[in-house]
């Protein structure tokens, strides 16, 4: 086995490749689940300004401090302000101006009564209940002040991030762009869902579940779709796609046999490694640059549980790297096993699993093949190329497959 390139190497040589994808402003719905490349402050605060938390009037405290329901307390309104409004500006001591929720409150107002403890006079207002002094007025700066960092350089913008930096008047923010991947699946034997199928012909799997697991981590797929065993075809077709690409995944084609022409073909347009990598599934590997832009380029193996597992251990990282986020590998758990397991030595293998109040029980057998087992799974048991053997109860560590992070 001394021509197995360890998975913790061949992933270091993959990122040290892959560079940060340009930053430039974007709206603030096309940065959400992006990284931003700065950080954000508030140019305002918030509220912006003294503003009414309920509907009621606004008044002077000492105006209505004595009020009850036997001693209730008179006061004529003055006006109106509605929210958008601000045609009243200072409020006169004895008086009281109706003011609607988020309507700017006139200087010389130092608390609101809502509508429940007045009679919602027109001309003039009984008020049977005091307020504490400030009560119902949100003050400006009370939630933000100007200047305030909204969220960080390298943090991800979340939905929640979109309404504060929207609150704030900021529309755009600086980040990197959701990275572009192109998605080719090569084999004469493939054809899309949807269409007859040949007693000598298998669905292209691949290609969709590839789109799918980039999609879900931020990228934006492009999905060929499958190419013919042909080598002229194959180049012709990648050479068309590069011009949309960020980094360039294709499946299958890369391991001995006489039809596997993707490694003939990228020989003419790039510099890419091919090799084995110390892990099951997904011993086959290639990684490289191609074309004048020199565009990241992985090619996969064709079985798709071994082209899902090196997405996750490889692809994955580098999307994250191109979109310049802190955190570029899945996390890890410890966890309790519930059937014991063998691994070969020298290998690392991930074992499909279900994941469940930190506990991993193994799905399947170890075919590279068996898609129903990974699509039951949503962790891989990680078992590192010392161990060969596991037992019921022993620790081991995990990656969990639909977990954000």
């Amino acid at each position: 086995m001394s021509d197995l390139i360890p998975v913790r190497e061949h992933l270091d040589r993959v990122l040290a490749t892959i560079r940060p994808l340009g930053i430039y402003e974007q709206s603030l719905l096309d940065a959400c689940g992006l990284p931003t490349a700065e950080d954000v402050t508030a140019p305002i605060p918030l509220p912006a300004f003294d503003n009414s938390a309920m509907d009621g009037y606004a008044i002077n405290y000492l105006d209505v401090v004595d009020a009850t329901e036997d001693h209730p307390i008179h006061l004529p309104v003055v006006g109106e302000i509605g929210a958008g409004q601000n045609r009243i500006l200072a409020l006169s001591p004895g008086t009281a101006v109706k003011i609607m929720t988020g309507a700017p409150v006139p200087s010389g107002a130092t608390a609101v009564v809502p509508y429940e403890w007045t009679d919602r006079g027109v001309a003039q207002v009984r008020i049977t209940k005091a307020p504490r002094q400030g009560a119902n007025i949100r003050r400006a700066g009370e939630d933000i002040e100007a200047g305030d960092v909204l969220i960080s350089e390298g943090n991800v913008v979340g939905p929640r991030h979109v309404g504060l930096l929207a609150a704030v008047g900021r529309a755009t923010i600086k980040a990197r762009p959701k990275p572009r991947v192109v998605i080719l699946s090569t084999g004469s034997e493939l054809r899309d869902p949807g269409t007859p199928l040949g007693s000598d012909s298998i669905y292209d799997s691949n290609s969709y579940m590839l789109a799918a697991a980039i999609r879900a981590v931020g990228g934006i797929p492009y999905r060929v779709g499958a190419v013919p065993d042909e080598r002229k075809v194959f180049t012709e077709t990648l050479h068309d796609q590069l011009v949309r690409a960020d980094l360039v995944v294709t499946s299958g084609g890369v391991s001995e046999g006489d039809y596997d022409v993707v490694k003939e073909s990228l020989k003419s347009i790039g510099h890419v490694w091919f090799g084995r990598v110390a892990m099951q599934p997904g011993k086959p590997q290639g990684f490289g640059l191609i074309g004048d832009e020199r565009i990241p380029i992985f090619t996969l193996p064709g079985n798709p549980v071994s082209a899902y597992v090196s997405f996750q251990v490889f692809v994955l990282p580098a999307i994250r790297k191109l979109m310049g986020c802190r955190v570029l590998e899945r996390p890890r758990y410890t966890c309790r096993l519930t059937h014991g397991l063998s691994s070969p030595e020298g290998k690392t293998q991930f074992v499909r699993a279900t994941y469940d109040a930190r506990v991993a029980t193994p799905v399947g057998g170890h075919g590279s093949h068996l898609i129903g087992d990974l699509a039951e799974s949503n962790a891989l048991i990680v078992i590192p190329p010392e161990t060969t053997t596991l037992k019921p109860g022993d620790s081991v560590e995990v990656m969990l497959l639909d977990e954000e992070f």
